[in-house]
């Protein structure tokens, strides 16, 4: 008789999305609503071709690459607090195991498990990984929540890219007398998509996830239309 064998099925939850659905929904609004933004004011001042166009290059290049490096900056900050926290940990336990085991069961008594069993569950866990008992249970690191500056870097970087991409598209082929209502409409009905997406995948709601992008992305482009009426108004 054959007997199969059932396997746990793996859970997705929301929480293991955190570290680069923050970064790549940052990335992807911050490209987009700046760089159109940018787009939006320049063409109020100069209506030319070519200065809408290099300014909305420069936007997505410059936008990209401080997005990278000001993400990987952040959460390397993290990954090394992470780093120098084990590295006290893993000194604790060579120089007094007892005593980071009975810290262990206590962290399990608090949480409602009796003091016999506590100590049962601290003296397995670390018989079996002493400082990943540790790390998840004391120090609150885990795998899948730990700190990956490159990842963040390169979701950073791409998404704002991504977000940047339509409104320099558009300054390249719209024809200069639709430009501003063309960026403007595309903007605001790509900044719906995404902050009801980024909503959704974060499991709040999306009515208001999008309208509070909307209108953050609307405040922008109207100041910097307004900047650009006053700056070409003054040249």
């Amino acid at each position: 008789m054959l007997v199969h064998e059932q396997s746990t099925p793996v859970e997705t939850h929301r929480s293991q999305r955190t570290g680069w659905l923050r970064a790549a929904t940052l990335g992807a609004n911050d490209g987009l609503i700046s760089t159109s933004s940018l787009v939006v004011g320049v063409a109020s001042a100069t209506p030319t071709r070519a200065a809408i166009l290099l300014a909305a290059v420069s936007a997505l290049v410059a936008g990209a690459l401080a997005m990278a490096a000001g993400e990987y900056v952040s959460v390397s900050s993290q990954a090394d607090a992470e780093k120098a926290d084990l590295g006290r940990e893993r000194s604790e336990l060579a120089t007094s195991p007892r005593a980071e085991r009975a810290e262990l069961a206590e962290i399990y008594v608090d949480r409602g498990l009796s003091s016999d069993l506590a100590a049962q569950v601290a003296a397995q866990l670390m018989s079996h990984d002493a400082l990943g008992a540790h790390a998840r249970d004391e120090l609150g690191i885990h795998e899948r929540t730990r700190a990956h500056p490159v990842q963040a870097a390169g979701a950073s970087a791409a998404s704002f890219a991504v977000g940047a991409a339509p409104p320099t598209i558009l300054a390249a082929l719209l024809p200069l007398e639709y430009l501003t209502l063309g960026v403007v409409g595309v903007t605001l009905a790509l900044l719906l998509l995404l902050g009801a997406e980024a909503a959704r995948l974060g499991g709040a709601s999306r009515t208001r996830g999008a309208l509070r992008v909307v209108f953050w992305g609307a405040v922008a482009m109207a100041c910097t239309a307004a900047v650009g009426h006053l700056a070409g108004a003054v040249l």
